[in-house]
């Protein structure tokens, strides 16, 4: 029945997206590591803290990156880890808004794998506001993991990954 029909496509859906922000926030969380040095120095910048106290901050955020990326692949767990995904990144749009506020737009936020010159825009303030709109949905989907949607959430974190590359990109030139 159409129905059924609606409900397995939701399915699907819930199950990619929830891997796609799982992906999204496991990568942040490696990338605190990788690049451990540069990101303590720009959340001490973000939150206006001493570097001393950064470093936990940040390995904090990373510990929640993990663990709620882990709670969005089990369907059980799914909400919860959505609920906390719109947490963390309406927590990092607040400050990323509030440094840019202060008028510390040249700053490198962090936000990505390299570093960026051209610091907090228009695309790194909307990135956490589409991320955790995407995560809010997620709360109201139906709990369920299609065999297709890992597939399917990879193909949304490469498009995710080359739609960041194409802004810094686009940033650069202008």
């Amino acid at each position: 029945t159409d129905d059924d029909d609606c409900s397995s496509v939701m399915e699907q859906l819930s199950g990619a997206v929830a891997i796609f922000l799982a992906l999204v926030l496991a990568s942040a969380a490696a990338h605190k590591f990788y690049a451990r040095e540069r990101l303590v120095f720009a959340t001490s910048r973000l939150l206006q803290i001493k570097t001393g106290l950064a470093s936990p901050a940040m390995l904090s955020a990373a510990a929640t990156e993990s663990t709620t990326a882990l709670a969005l692949l089990f369907p059980q767990t799914r909400a919860v880890g959505a609920m906390f995904a719109v947490i963390l990144w309406s927590g990092y749009f607040a400050a990323l808004l509030a440094a840019a506020r202060r008028g510390e737009t040249r700053l490198d936020c962090g936000c990505s794998f390299g570093t960026h010159a051209n610091g907090i825009d228009r695309f790194v303030l909307l990135r956490p506001v589409a991320l955790s709109c995407l995560a809010a949905v997620l709360m109201v989907l139906p709990e369920g993991m299609d065999p297709v949607a890992p597939f399917a959430g990879l193909a949304f974190f490469t498009a995710y990954l080359a739609a960041g590359e194409l802004a810094d990109s686009w940033r650069t030139v202008r």
